[in-house]
């Protein structure tokens, strides 16, 4: 199958026939063929300063930007790209809110016909998108780009649409959603944008040796129910409190659930792993807090950041070497050669002009392993 695009124009007095909001359940209008809010989608988002601008911009005339309606299988429709345009216009026509126009504040039944006839014919530009799922992926990922207002887990929630999205957003895709409750302190981003959710789908799909969120997504679309990716994500959540019972503001946005994947079924003792903590944050030779957590389970040095010696005690001790690497004999440009601990940092060595040698990047990369 090719996918099919076709651009038409929607007046707003189609839009808005038979508009209801019913929450949860979501938003419709075009007599009730349109799906202005799926479950799947981010609740309304627009301030004041937006919601008047879509109607300011709709009262004069001007154009608004190009919308994206998804064609389902039973003929209904979804809005992919346009939700809070359409919701903006579709509630200042039910009378939820006023603009101000000059002097005056006025709602749609202060209108006067002519000017309720011009809001009413104003032409909205529509583009129906109909293909198989990766068609449309494809499609969408390429029209945000210019649009900017969808990200990419909301516009997988459209192409994978399903009982499943539905069910997985009541407990990732809310503001004080369950997922908030337990996670909000350890992850990046928000709930409305879907951030929780992506991040929650991507830990899983790694823990059953899938590569890619969409890959998960099209696996169980027609699920019934996301329960299993809600208890995968509460068992990250446990575990990570279990090893770290002590919060820190650095512990917000680690990749937890790929750490869970590789290390839930190690011994750890928590008591050993605070108290680390608390030692590697007072060593001022660790220069980040957050590959603290990472560092104490898998022992990479490179997350902690560790202080780098400075050019001007780099350039003073290869005068003093004259050049030469101490490991191999040779000389080299100062370009050729690294900074490098005498004594490595995790047997006590500092970052100080005494623990400096200067080494060949061949002797520095061998010795250490990089």
């Amino acid at each position: 199958m090719v996918m099919q695009i076709e651009q038409k124009q929607i007046l707003i007095r189609e839009i808005v026939k038979d508009y209801r909001d019913s929450a949860e359940e979501g938003v419709y209008g075009y007599g009730g063929k349109l799906n202005i809010r799926p479950k799947y989608q981010r609740e309304f988002v627009y301030g004041e300063k937006e919601r008047n601008a879509v109607i300011n911009t709709v009262m004069h005339g001007f154009p608004l930007n190009t919308m994206y309606w998804m064609v389902r299988e039973d003929g209904t429709y979804e809005v992919l790209d346009g939700q809070q345009r359409t919701i903006s216009i579709c509630q200042y026509h039910n009378e939820d809110f006023s603009i101000k126009v000059g002097k005056n504040v006025l709602g749609y039944d202060n209108l006067t016909d002519d000017e309720k006839e011009k809001f009413l014919n104003y032409p909205l530009q529509v583009y129906f998108c109909r293909g198989t799922d990766k068609e449309r992926l494809d499609w969408f990922q390429t029209i945000n780009i210019a649009g900017k207002e969808l990200t990419n887990q909301e516009i997988r929630n459209a192409v994978y649409v399903g009982e499943w999205v539905t069910d997985a957003k009541k407990y990732f895709s809310k503001s004080g959603c369950a997922a908030s409750d337990i996670g909000s302190k350890y992850l990046s981003g928000s709930a409305i944008r879907q951030d929780y959710l992506e991040k929650a789908i991507e830990w899983m799909a790694d823990s059953v040796g899938m590569k890619s969120v969409e890959e998960y997504m099209a696996a169980h679309q027609h699920d019934p129910q996301a329960f299993a990716l809600w208890s995968y994500f509460q068992s990250v959540m446990d575990w990570v409190k279990a090893i770290y019972p002590e919060y820190n503001k650095a512990m917000k946005g680690i990749e937890w659930g790929l750490l869970y994947n590789k290390y839930k079924d190690v011994m750890i003792d928590p008591k050993i792993t605070m108290a680390e903590v608390h030692r590697l944050m007072d060593d001022e030779e660790v220069q980040s807090n957050k590959g603290i957590y990472e560092y104490l389970l898998d022992g990479e040095e490179k997350h902690l950041n560790l202080r780098q010696f400075s050019d001007k005690d780099k350039q003073k001790k290869y005068r003093e070497q004259n050049g030469v690497c101490p490991d191999c004999g040779k000389h080299f440009e100062y370009e050729q050669m690294e900074g490098d601990h005498i004594l490595p940092w995790h047997d006590g060595g500092k970052t100080v002009y005494d623990n400096l040698a200067m080494r060949c990047k061949h002797c520095n990369r061998t010795k250490s392993g990089k």
